[in-house]
């Protein structure tokens, strides 16, 4: 995609505010802060710019690391369970989370069963 003068003003106006402001998504800009609207930002395709897209990845990273490293220094056992759950492989929280519940299924034809025999067959699953 060939950058014209104003796309290159435009994008980098916008990196270095997405920097300041710590922006971390495309719906947080707070375009007052901007010389330009977001229907120019559109029109120069800033929105498809991975330089643009890298600069919010950067800060959600950042936020996390920050968040996760309070959340397992705190004394709040809340948070530490929370930061667990982050950074946690799928055996470790489902250890930790106690409403896991495996489940198995069996496909029966209710179809030709009477509402006693479907009792029944609830009953014998439990």
């Amino acid at each position: 995609m060939e950058h014209s003068e104003k796309q290159t003003q435009y994008e980098t106006e916008m990196l270095q505010t997405i920097q300041k402001q710590n922006w971390m998504r495309w719906a947080h800009i707070d375009w007052t802060l901007l010389s330009f609207s977001r229907a120019t930002a559109y029109n120069h395709n800033l929105d498809k710019l991975d330089t643009i897209k890298s600069a919010f990845e950067q800060n959600r990273s950042r936020g996390v690391n920050y968040l996760l490293q309070k959340w397992m220094n705190s004394d709040n056992a809340t948070l530490q369970i929370a930061a667990f759950k982050i950074i946690s492989e799928s055996d470790d929280h489902k250890r930790l989370n106690q409403a896991y519940i495996e489940q198995q299924q069996t496909n029966v034809d209710l179809s030709n069963l009477t509402t006693e025999e479907i009792k029944e067959l609830l009953k014998s699953n439990e």
